[in-house]
Order: C-alpha cells, then structure tokens, then sequence
C-alpha cells in the first residue's frame, strides 16, 4: 500500500456584495500560488458579485494550484466585517463548492471576518444616509 503525501496550501476567499476574491497560498501565508477575482471573470461591473463568476475564478485558481503540485487547501472566508457587512457575499459558496470540485482536497474551512469589539462610527452621518 503506497502513502501518498499531500501538499497543503490555504485558500483565501474573500467576499464582497460587490466582488469575490481567491487567493491560494501556501501554508505560511507568504508565497501566493494564485489570486483570481470574480471581477476578472466578466466584463461587466455590477456582475462582479454574483456567484457564477465567483465559481470562474475558483476554478481558474483551482487549475493553477493543481498544475503547481498542490493537492489540498485550508479555506479561510472573510467577508467584510467591521461595522460593515459581517456574512459573506453571494460568491462565497460557489467558490468553495468549486474548490470542491476541480480535485482540491479540503481541509478545515473557517471564518476569518474581522469582528469589532468597540468599532469606530458607521458611515453615513447623524441622521443616516438619505436617499
């Protein structure tokens, strides 16, 4: 019975309402493998946080760590967070679904999202912002 080694590496995705972004890494965080975002996916702007071009960039990265001998991520999601968004945009689960897919082995999948313990003061002002 042959025991085969699996190269780790971690993958970071961060999404927004307005994009989503790869980006694999190895293990330490300091070396990128690859970084592919939704926005690169389309040639149109508003499409850059919908989930098909999400799925896009998960694959394209997925290929390209593939090719340069990984076999298996960590996956970290942020969203934005702070006293901003806290729950990730609609492209995070089929950027990790994808990952799924290509032939990626999936580690352990965490949530990174900053998290303020006293933040500063949201945007928009005393009376909000007025539409």
């Amino acid at each position: 019975m042959e025991h085969k080694t699996i190269r780790w590496g971690v993958a970071n995705i961060f999404s927004s309402p307005n994009n989503t972004i790869v980006h694999i890494t190895d293990l330490s965080g300091a070396e990128t493998i690859s970084r592919f975002s939704a926005g690169m996916m389309t040639d149109k702007a508003r499409e850059g946080g919908s989930p098909f071009p999400a799925m896009l960039a998960a694959q394209k990265a997925a290929e390209s760590a593939l090719t340069k001998g990984l076999s298996g991520v960590h996956i970290n999601i942020r969203a934005q967070g702070g006293n901003k968004n806290k729950s990730p945009g609609a492209g995070a689960q089929p950027a990790i679904r994808a990952l799924a897919r290509s032939g990626l082995r999936i580690g352990k999948i965490e949530d990174t999202t900053p998290l303020p313990t006293d933040s500063c003061r949201k945007k928009g002002g005393r009376r909000g912002r007025r539409v």
